[in-house]
This record gives C-alpha cells, structure tokens and sequence, in this order.
C-alpha cells in the first residue's frame, strides 16, 4: 500500500471544510484516507517549516516545444518541469511546428501526455499555422480535447477573423485566447519604450501596441457575444479596459505573467537576452498598478508564460535573440518572494481556482474520500535555482541563482505523485 502522511500542513482551499486549519492528511493509493486524525503513521512523511496544501496549479499559459522544436522542450521534460513548479495541470500552447491546428495534433499532445503526472491541456490554434488569416477547424478540435482556442505568441491581427472566429466558438462556449499586440506598432521592437530604451539604443514596444488590440478585441466581442481571455496583460490602462468591460457584463477574462510582477525593464540595462520577453518587462511604476489589478480581482490568474529557449536562440546580440523565458519551475516562488501585497490565500487563488473557471474546468476538493489532486509546499523554506536540477531541457530562466521563498514539496494527481 502507498501511504504518505501529510504532516501539520495549513489547508489552503475556499470550499474545503479545513480551510485555514493545520492538519494531518494521508493519502492512500491517491485517494485523500484522512484529514485531522492527530495519531497517524505512514510508509511516507512530508514534512516543513510552514507546509501548506492547496489543490492542485493550473496553468493557463506555457508552450512545450513538441512537435517541431524538441532540442527546446520535449513533451516529457515540459510535464517533468511542470510538476516540479507545482502544477497537476497545464494549458499548452499552439504555436509548435506543426502547429496545434487540426484534430490529429490535438490527439497526439492527449495521446503523449496520457501518463504524465501533470495534464496537459492542449489549446487548439485558432487559424492555420498561427498566422491569422484563415480559421481551422475549430469544432472538430472542440471534440478531440482541445480546451480553448488561440494564436498562442502570435495576435489575431484580422478584425474580420477575430469577429468569425468568436461566433464559431460561441455555440458551445468555447474560450478565445489572446495575444494583443498591433505588430505594426511593435514591429523591430526589443523592449519596453522608455527613456530607457532610448538610453541604451534599444527599438522600443510602446504598450499602444497592447492597448489598441485590447480596445478592438473588446468592441468586436460587445458586437458579436463570446468569451476572450487576454493573455500575459502588461499595461495599466488595458486593464482599466478590461476592468470596464467586465463591469458592462462581458465575458472577459485575463491574466500576467509571473515575471512581469517582478521584473522590470532596469535589467534589460545588462543586455542580458534572459529578460528580453513579449510583451516586454516595463516599468517599477506599471508592476505597482499590476499588483492594486491582481488585488481588485481585474486579473484573474498568474502565468508561466513559460517560454524555453535554446542557447542557440538566447546566446546571440540582443536583437537576434529570441524572445520567452523558461518560468515553470520558478514562477510560484518568485511571486512568492516579492509578495507584499496580497494574502497567501488570494496568490493562491489565482494558481488555481481562477485558472480552472477560465477554462470551465472542474475544481479539485480536499475531502476525505476525494482524489488526491494537491500541491503540497514549504512557504517559509529557501532555495536558490541551480540549472543542473531544473527538469526543462532550456536553461533561460533568469532566477538560476537568485534566493526563492517557497518551495513546492510534493504534487499528487490521483494514482501518481511526486515528491521533491
């Protein structure tokens, strides 16, 4: 039998009975046996500082590499990598080669990931290799597993398509996914526009790009219903925008990335290519209105955005290299870290319950009886990234190296576990 004891661990759960109460739990054979027996012995014990459990991470938005761009990320590093930063769940983007825009490469991500301890939710491209001009077949990826629909890094530049696209979708309620950024206002561009990048002679992304696309995609939805979540926002007036929105009863929904709550466009002043992100880090005063948005409800969840590179795509002059960050394995701990904001109950939130209403999926429980589908993590517990040990192929994750507060301990999806 495979008995593992929780031990002592503060339950971090809005509908759990044990909400905020520190508890024993044994799990057996994935099934959650006990929760408060003080007297209880197991094959296996975790134990920590300040041990929390909530239910599993979801992430809305990451990209594996697989099909097409293996070197980068493999199906089997990219769910190895997940479990290690927590998450029994991952939204998995399109933009792969080929891309995710058919029935059959829907099928092959379900099919590779059918064993894996973290699940991973392939969202289906919403036009044709991703380039925004011819729409796929959107219902019959619908009914192959895809769990919302997307142009992943790339925007869907055409008003007319964005408009057909949300009305196919409307029908069964699917979720548009977006990337907003006019590529004709960002075109060249390597960084926030800023005083900054004027000082160091970098082409400048000003957030215009974002807020334009936010702006339309908002009026074509007013027009035609539908449900649109706006990925990775990095501008405060965007989401005032999305704010309005959600106060005119639209269907609207967004999240950040983890590192644009933390990073800000002062680093990019080493020309370091690991910082170098779309949308792009922007300024000390911008991640301070991102925190009063997350707080107000605005944002609904934190990202990944996991984005592995090679060296042979990170290691050049700064504006050959790629954009994306390798995040999923830190992203939790970073925010963690520089969290003085909001309440460990609210990040946590936005790890797992807002995710899982995005894509309409069910929401795991912690009661006895119920499959185990738990993260379990240190909050006061160190640790510092060593390359070496992250399980993502790609190594550009700028916090190799860099003190963490919070470490993940365990993750548990039913019949499997891992323990770190």
């Amino acid at each position: 039998m495979n008995n593992i004891l929780i031990k002592q661990a503060e339950i971090i759960h809005p509908h759990s009975e044990w909400n905020g109460k520190r508890v024993n739990l044994l799990i057996q054979d994935g099934i959650i046996q006990k929760i408060g027996d003080k007297n209880v012995e197991a094959a296996q014990v975790i134990e920590g500082k300040d041990l929390k459990v909530s239910m599993g991470w979801c992430d809305l938005r990451s990209f594996s590499g697989d099909p097409g761009f293996e070197s980068k990320e493999n199906m089997t590093s990219f769910a190895a990598a997940a479990a290690m930063g927590g998450y029994t769940a991952v939204a998995c983007m399109p933009n792969t080669h080929p891309s995710l825009d058919n029935k059959e490469s829907i099928m092959y991500v379900l099919g590779t990931a059918r064993n894996f301890l973290t699940k991973i939710l392939p969202v289906g491209s919403l036009t044709a290799k991703n380039k925004g001009e011819e729409l796929t077949e959107i219902l019959d990826m619908h009914h192959a597993g895809a769990v919302a629909f997307s142009d992943g890094n790339m925007p869907v530049w055409h008003s007319d398509v964005l408009l057909r696209g949300l009305l196919y979708l409307k029908p069964f309620n699917g979720l548009l996914m977006v990337h907003a950024e006019d590529k004709y206002l960002s075109v060249q561009g390597q960084m926030n526009e800023s005083k900054t990048s004027t000082t160091l002679g970098l082409k400048g992304i000003p957030k215009l790009a974002e807020e334009v696309m936010v702006q339309r995609d908002i009026s074509i939805l007013e027009y035609t219903g539908g449900r649109i979540h706006f990925s990775h926002v990095s501008s405060p007036k965007s989401l005032d925008m999305i704010k309005d929105a959600k106060k005119k009863g639209l269907s609207v929904t967004c999240d950040i990335a983890a590192y644009q709550l933390i990073l800000d466009e002062s680093y990019m002043t080493t020309f370091d290519t690991f910082y170098k992100v779309n949308p792009p880090l922007r300024s000390k005063k911008d991640i301070d209105a991102f925190w009063k948005y997350l707080g107000d409800g605005t944002i609904d969840a934190i990202v990944s955005d996991h984005q592995p590179q090679d060296t042979e795509c990170k290691n050049l002059e700064f504006d050959l290299a790629d954009f994306g960050i390798s995040n999923i394995e830190t992203a939790f701990a970073s925010v963690h870290t520089a969290n003085q904001k909001i309440s460990l109950a609210d990040l946590i939130d936005k790890f797992t319950v807002q995710p899982r209403k995005v894509l309409n999926l069910s929401i795991p429980e912690i009661k006895v009886g119920a499959s185990a589908e738990l993260t379990v993590f240190d909050a006061a517990e160190t640790w510092t990234p060593v390359a070496k040990e992250l399980k993502s192929k790609s190594k550009n994750n700028p916090f190799i190296g860099k003190p963490l507060k919070g470490r993940v301990k365990a993750v548990f999806n039913g019949s499997q576990h891992q323990l770190f």
